[in-house]
């Protein structure tokens, strides 16, 4: 695969802070067992990718703005091209040892995400995509499951922690999913899990209450392998607004209208049931 000249630096500043968290994630491995534990130094971890992703770019396009998980917003002197930028997603699962994280990063031209890279350093998996030039792992070709059946399908999702208020909302929605699925998984890894859909491996993906460099990079690479990203009533999606919805167009559609009933159960005042359901006879 021949790349362009902005995806080679896309490429060569994800892997770059790529070999910077590989390193510090065997170390984060190793203070699993000290009392201290590793919550600070992951942090140190975050920041110095960030810084990483954040030199390497600004050196190949000095007039490009930025936005970051930790640094925020960075005004460039050109206004059409934005950086979006998250060093490690998944900071979670690094922290307690889980190789799965990413660092993702999208550009923006004229509101518009043109290109993606996710790059998940433990296993080695580089996933990219430019508008109108397919979907990339590493350098093979890949397109969205093409399952058609809800039923037979793997879904994926986030799951709402502390300091999060959607716990009913999802509560409400995995149930839902649950009668209508073969499964439900969550990486605990936005950036990853649009990637794992751009590559058939998840049938579909939804999530609320997401920041834009979440899902910048992951949702130009489910459309470039021929998936449909809206939010999660099906409306057109921005990427700076907080919930999505994607698959192929039956699984999207089929998602869509799994998640409009969760939401009018929840309207309705209807407590979300948690028990398992009887079992059938025979």
């Amino acid at each position: 695969m021949a790349r362009s000249a902005l995806m080679n630096v896309m490429t060569q500043a994800a892997m770059k802070a790529g070999r910077s968290l590989t390193r510090d994630f065997g170390e984060v491995q190793n203070l699993q067992v000290s009392m201290k534990g590793p919550a600070d130094f992951v942090s140190h971890a975050d920041r110095k990718a960030e810084e990483i992703v954040f030199q390497e770019l600004s050196r190949a396009r000095p007039d490009w703005g930025f936005l970051m998980e930790e640094r925020g917003a960075v005004e460039g002197r050109d206004p059409q091209h934005r950086w979006i930028v998250d060093p490690l997603d998944g900071t979670t699962n690094f922290l307690h040892g889980i190789p799965q994280f990413a660092i993702s990063i999208g550009l923006e031209r004229d509101g518009q995400i043109v290109a993606g890279v996710i790059f998940n350093p433990a296993s080695d998996e580089l996933y990219s995509a430019e508008r109108g030039g397919g979907a990339f792992l590493n350098d093979r070709r890949i397109r969205v499951a093409a399952r058609s059946k809800l039923a037979e399908c793997v879904v994926a999702t986030g799951i709402p922690h502390l300091g999060h208020a959607d716990h009913a909302r999802y509560l409400f929605e995995a149930r839902q999913m649950m009668g209508e699925t073969a499964g439900i998984r969550a990486m605990g890894s936005a950036a990853l899990n649009l990637a794992y859909l751009a590559a058939g491996r998840i049938d579909g993906f939804w999530e609320h209450s997401l920041q834009p460099w979440d899902v910048a990079a992951g949702s130009i690479l489910v459309r470039e392998a021929g998936g449909f990203v809206t939010h999660s009533d099906g409306s057109a999606f921005e990427f700076a607004e907080g919930d999505l919805a994607c698959g192929n167009e039956l699984v999207h559609r089929a998602l869509v209208a799994a998640l409009k009933k969760a939401s009018t159960a929840m309207r309705g005042g209807a407590k979300p049931r948690t028990e398992p359901a009887e079992p059938s006879e025979g």
